[in-house]
């Protein structure tokens, strides 16, 4: 199958019996109309340098059911302790710039276009921030966009013990309470699967997405209605 080259004057992608392997195009630009497009597609971008854009939706899908997040005996200790105070869209682009930090060792794919991007979108009220703080320092997080009921987790970071972990339990949390099945982890990581996330096949994800983008978006600023040591932990 083909690798597509995307339009500059259109926010089309490949219809989905077409996509090839785990990367379905390239090209096109980081429009906030075109992003949208893509995710509802079950696509999503990455820089393999700079001003080259790759699209994706891998043949093998990380995703976490909401009921199935796994919090560990430590895991439960670090709650426990109260060590951490737990925010939502509170520091959406220190969030991004945590992220960033995290990845330059590795040629981070977070260059200023792609993060620019979804500080837009975080202003148009679909991404959205979790941020972990210990006393007045923010020491982990991560971020993503919402649409309907999916949540498409794109990048964490960690400064202090377990803080990337935290952000992550909560958000699976807030989004159970609020009645939401799936958390989009895109691609399997031994991390996310210590988490309780697995792999599903492209085409079984691809379904669910579309049903559970059936519910309407939660646009705007989000915040966590129960405290972090409830009974939940």
């Amino acid at each position: 199958m083909p690798i597509y080259l995307l339009p500059d004057d259109e926010h089309w992608f490949p219809p989905e019996d077409e996509f090839s392997d785990d990367v379905v195009a390239v090209g096109g630009d980081l429009d906030p109309q075109r992003l949208l497009t893509g995710y509802r597609r079950g696509i999503f971008p990455w820089y393999n340098i700079p001003g080259e854009i790759i699209w994706w939706c891998p043949e093998t899908r990380c995703v976490l059911f909401t009921d199935e997040v796994r919090i560990s005996h430590s895991m439960r200790n670090t709650f426990n302790q109260g060590k951490y105070r737990v925010t939502m869209d509170l520091a959406f682009r220190d969030v991004i710039e945590g992220c960033r930090e995290g990845e330059r060792e590795n040629a981070t794919w977070l260059f200023d276009e792609m993060a620019d991007a979804y500080c837009e979108l975080h202003r148009m009220g679909y991404a959205h921030s979790v941020e972990v703080w210990e006393n007045d320092q923010l020491v982990g997080g991560l971020y993503g966009l919402s649409m309907g009921h999916v949540f498409f987790g794109e990048s964490m970071f960690s400064r202090a013990a377990n803080s990337s972990k935290v952000a992550f339990i909560r958000l699976a949390q807030f989004l159970h309470q609020s009645g939401w099945k799936i958390l989009d982890c895109q691609v399997v990581t031994e991390h996310l699967t210590s988490l309780g996330a697995r792999g599903v096949p492209r085409a079984e994800f691809l379904e669910m997405l579309q049903k559970e983008l059936q519910f309407p978006d939660h646009l705007g600023i989000w915040h966590f209605d129960h405290p972090m040591n409830d009974s939940s932990f």
